[in-house]
């Protein structure tokens, strides 16, 4: 079988481990050491690799920053080789190369395969890679929540399928009736607002306004209001360019002009740059002819007319009124343009007006529309019910065959799958002829039971196990699973406490199962449990006096029984610590793993 293998990890100033390379493999590896030498650090750096917490509380004393270096074999296609190159990095002959530093100050940065990452893609690459179990994680699998999970992931595609199916209409009928809620709690409030979008819009209709229409008014008011001086400069300019009929001796600038022009025209042929100049001012009279005549009509159509000027100054008044209230602001009324920004308006609050009365008809289509998503789904919760229910008649038996192996040979696992009655019917759905209450994952809740003997009744195992039964479970729980979805890595840190004599033997066969199907590294106190290991590591502290640091080796052979022998009975060199040590690993041989 061919899964994803973590080769090595290089461990640099992080706690006491001042610089090791830890070397793992395929198959069982065992993690040992005396009480605070730093087993804990091997899963600390791996939970770092993997996207957890950074704390600079994990730096050794003294050292700038702490570094950890893994790498880990992937085969071609591995979902987690296709995620890491869409971020950029590159693998090196098939393998990932990703590192984690942290500094002093608690600042961290992550790199994958040469190309500096979120912490957040480690955490994405881990869900693929490796699953980290320990005390706390056997916490956490009392949560129902995680429970639920746990089964679903058994499960497989027959739970998976029906899941996708019921999120995607309990999300539209979410998004129906948070709108239908919006348009009835708010009615009033939408009432109001069309009446007042309506009162506007009748005012509006009732003034008329036409685009521009302020402009042209303010500029007529303002003729208006000054046709006097208008009329008496336009005479003045008018005599001036054309002459007094009532003064014949007067002299004006058309005259004037002519006889520069009369002059030039008399010579033009001799030089024709004065004849340029000629035409010039012909032009000249001309033009002074036009503008005259156009002062001339100007000043006999000014018509100082009261009546218009007070029909005028209404009218913008009017119209100021309503672009105040609707129309724009400072800058289009100073342009004259209020009375487009006050249609802009209208358009605008017409289309919303229609909105709003279409409210009872959209309330009646968003009621039809959520009765129907909630009819449908009524059965894809039941659909997803049954297959949860199958599934955990499967489930409950494999755990409790597992568990069998693991020294409980008379516990019963069970998983029980219940449903809550809704406060109100309107809160529920129909689901086996009950109105049950729902949520985003169905309407089961989900709940491990564990019987511990005969006779027993079967009570959630938060309740009914103890530590070291906590602990059998959740490797039984796992063994099941590597059956049915296998993660390539397991790590366990110490999931055996608690744990003792022929339990902690059967512990060690059944790891040695599961890393038949994947790669297995087991932090542990217990010398039954590492004696199964394919590859065992010690973790060694040593101290100068004033600095005490800590390394990684692989022991084997002699080395092995040493260990083991220390484990057993704190003495490597007692004979009879030593014999049980050689017969702890001859077992494990016979058993089907080699010391």
């Amino acid at each position: 079988m061919v899964v994803s293998v973590l080769e090595e990890m290089r461990i640099k100033d992080l706690g006491v481990i001042d610089d090791a390379i830890v070397e793992l493999s395929t198959g069982f590896t065992a993690v040992t050491g005396e009480t605070g030498a730093g087993k804990t650090m091997v899963v600390t750096s791996l939970g770092l690799l993997l996207g957890g917490r950074a704390d600079a509380a994990l730096v050794r004393a003294g050292a700038a920053t702490a570094v950890v270096e893994g790498r880990i074999s992937l085969p071609p296609g591995a979902p987690a080789a296709h995620r890491a190159e869409e971020a950029g990095a590159e693998l090196d002959e098939g393998a990932l190369l990703i590192s984690r530093t942290v500094s002093a100050e608690g600042r961290s940065r992550a790199y994958v395969g040469g190309r500096s990452v979120p912490a957040g893609l480690l955490t994405e690459l881990a869900d693929e890679l490796v699953a980290v179990h320990g005390q706390t994680d056997q916490q956490g699998l009392l949560r129902p929540a995680r429970q639920r999970e746990a089964l679903d992931r058994y499960a497989g595609e027959a739970v998976a399928g029906p899941l996708a199916g019921y999120r995607e209409a309990y999300r539209r009928l979410r998004d129906v009736s948070a709108e239908l809620a919006e348009l009835t709690t708010l009615a009033r409030e939408r009432m109001q607002e069309a009446d007042l979008l309506r009162f506007g819009l009748e005012e509006i209709a009732a003034a008329e306004p036409r685009p521009g229409e302020d402009g042209e008014l303010a500029a007529e008011a303002a003729r208006l209001g000054h046709a006097e001086a208008l009329a008496s400069a336009a005479a003045t300019a008018h005599g001036a360019l054309a002459g007094d009929p009532a003064d014949p001796s007067g002299v004006d600038a058309g005259e004037l002009v002519g006889g520069a022009h009369r002059a030039l025209e008399a010579v033009r042929g001799h030089d024709p740059a004065l004849a340029e100049l000629a035409d010039r001012l012909a032009e000249v009279h001309i033009l002074l002819s036009d503008v005259a005549g156009e002062l001339a009509s100007y000043a006999d159509g000014l018509d100082a007319d009261p009546l218009r000027l007070a029909a005028v100054e209404e009218r913008r008044a009017t119209l100021a009124h309503l672009i105040r209230k609707y129309g724009g602001g400072p800058e289009e009324t100073a342009a004259g343009d209020g009375c487009s920004a006050l249609l802009v308006w209208a358009e605008g609050s017409a289309a919303r007006l229609a909105e709003l009365e279409g409210d009872d008809e959209r309330i009646a289509e968003l009621t039809a529309e959520r009765d129907a998503l909630r009819a449908e789904l009524s059965v894809l919760a039941q659909r997803l019910s049954d297959a949860r229910a199958e599934a955990a008649k499967r489930f409950g038996e494999a755990v409790t065959e597992e568990l069998t192996q693991l020294a409980m040979a008379h516990a019963r696992i069970e998983v029980a799958l219940r449903h809550t009655d809704a406060a109100l019917p309107a809160e529920g759905i129909e689901v086996d002829g009950r109105t049950v209450a729902y949520g985003p994952h169905g309407v089961d809740e989900v709940e491990l039971l564990l019987a511990p003997h005969p006779g027993a009744t079967a009570r959630p195992i938060a309740k009914g196990a103890s530590g070291g039964e906590l602990s059998r479970v959740m490797l039984a729980i796992e063994v099941v699973f590597a059956g049915s979805a296998p993660v390539p890595t397991y790590l366990f840190d110490e999931v055996d406490a608690g744990v003792g004599g022929k339990a902690a033997v059967e512990i060690g066969r059944r790891l040695a199962k599961l890393a038949d199907s994947a790669q297995v590294v087991v932090v542990t106190h217990l010398p039954q449990v590492a004696a199964f290991a394919d590859r065992h590591l010690v973790v060694e502290k040593t101290s100068d006096g004033s600095v005490t640091r800590s390394g990684v080796q692989s022991v084997h052979g002699e080395g092995r029984v040493r260990e083991l022998s220390r484990m057993l009975a704190g003495q490597e060199d007692s004979a009879l610590a030593r014999a049980h040590a050689e017969e702890l690993l001859a077992t494990a041989a016979r058993l089907g793993r080699r010391g």
